[in-house]
């Protein structure tokens, strides 16, 4: 019976040793088939089906801003065949909801920083001031007169405004809306003075003079609005990116991990990812699973104190 056992064993092993991937793998995108979480999602999977022997497959699973996705990647097996490509709202849903069903630092194991996107400050071509310093100069001199259109409590363009007046210490008035194009309309037409947008969305009214671009959120001056300084030039530290990120459940093996970061980041530096990526603002990066777990933290840091600062209830 042990000559059985050990015969049976012998051909077990082989089986267990299958390297990865040996199924199709699946990339759960949280939101609809359409802006830079899916693109990113969508050009990592194609690159793994070419050089991995297995098909990836991208699922978008929108819906309760992101949450019902990135609960189902949580929560799935940590074996390498469930993956998530997010947006920074990993981070947001954490700091502006009282009931969130995962952690972002405990359920997930990083693989890579993919790719960040800036916001572009704009203002009405009416509203006299040409910088982000005579802006503050304005929003100081009249506090709470001046007010600012977003896609509603907790996205990215509400964070960007929310740090910077915390970091300028100005006043000025949310007016919520349903969409960012909304938002912006209503800067054309002077209903309102101010928005973030994304540069997709923002570009076409600076270049045809509805309105005025003074500044870009991140740390650098963007391919698409090259005259466009960042708002840290005047306002020293500032930073605030939409950011998408690859990771996977808690509990997957690091050797896994290691190979499918190797691998995004040869298509994160591919042209193809750059070219895909251009028509929404964002550039491709890159990261190691310890530097994108370190950057998750600081996230969560600077966004609670910004969320305090601007008193914004959890939900």
């Amino acid at each position: 019976m042990r000559w059985v056992s050990a015969f049976l064993l012998l051909f077990a092993v082989p089986a267990l040793a299958q390297p990865y991937p040996a199924k199709p793998v699946r990339i759960i995108v949280p939101s609809p088939p359409a802006g830079g979480t899916d693109i990113v999602g969508r050009v990592l999977a194609e690159h793994f089906s070419k050089t991995l022997g297995q098909q990836f497959f991208v699922e978008n699973k929108p819906g309760a801003g992101n949450l019902i996705g990135i609960e189902a990647a949580a929560r799935s097996a940590p074996d390498g065949y469930t993956l998530l490509m997010t947006a920074s709202t990993l981070v947001l849903n954490s700091v502006l909801y009282k009931k969130v069903p995962y952690d972002p630092m405990k359920d997930f194991a990083p693989i890579t920083i993919a790719a960040t996107a800036p916001n572009i400050l704009i203002v009405n071509a009416n509203v006299p001031v040409k910088t982000t310093a005579e802006l503050i100069a304005l929003a100081k001199a009249k506090p709470g007169a001046l007010s600012y259109g977003t896609p509603g409590i907790g996205t990215s363009p509400h964070m960007c405004m929310e740090l910077l007046k915390y970091m300028a210490g100005i006043d000025v008035t949310h007016v919520p809306y349903r969409g960012t194009a909304a938002a912006v309309t209503d800067v054309i037409s002077g209903q309102i003075q101010l928005a973030f947008a994304t540069a997709l969305t923002a570009k076409p009214q600076v270049d045809a003079g509805r309105v005025r671009a003074l500044a870009v959120s991140g740390p650098k001056r963007v391919e698409a609005l090259p005259n466009v300084p960042p708002v840290g030039d005047a306002v020293p530290g500032y930073e605030a990116m939409q950011w998408y990120g690859f990771l996977a459940p808690a509990g997957t093996p690091p050797a896994i991990i290691e190979k499918l970061n190797a691998e995004a980041l040869v298509a994160l530096r591919s042209k193809e990812m750059k070219d895909r990526l251009a028509s929404d603002g964002a550039e491709p990066l890159g990261s190691t699973p310890a530097e994108f777990a370190a950057f998750i933290r600081r996230e969560l840091d600077k966004w609670n104190k910004v969320a305090e600062a601007a008193k914004i209830e959890k939900q």
